[in-house]
């Protein structure tokens, strides 16, 4: 089992930054992907961000150029740093891990983000 533990959420102004961090614990010697989804009220939970152990990132075309996905391996923990945010980046944002493929079987329990005036 993997667990993931998620920080810094919070309340930005329109055009501020904020950086999320995600710690991993427990059988982590396997990891291969991390990454960062976030899920609006109403909405489904959506991409944000991935990177692969050897780097590889990936970006919802909504983030690209706005936000960074980075990852410490001797830390075991990813990162998102949010640039620019807008009032639409708002939803609680997941931190999440896989052993490879396209399926994320580990999650961690949310942070909120609030982007708003």
């Amino acid at each position: 089992q993997v667990q993931l533990v998620e920080s810094g959420g919070g309340l930005v102004q329109p055009g501020g930054s904020l950086r999320l961090s995600c710690a991993a614990s427990g059988f982590i010697f396997s990891i291969d992907s991390m990454g960062w989804y976030r899920q609006a009220p109403g909405k489904q939970r959506e991409l944000v961000a991935t990177v692969t152990s050897g780097g590889g990132t990936k970006y919802a075309d909504s983030v690209k150029g706005r936000f960074t996905i980075s990852r410490d391996n001797a830390k075991n923990s990813v990162y998102l740093q949010m640039n620019s945010l807008k009032p639409e980046d708002t939803a609680v944002y997941y931190c999440a891990a896989n052993y490879g493929g396209s399926t994320w079987p580990y999650w961690g329990q949310g942070t909120q983000v609030t982007v708003s005036s």
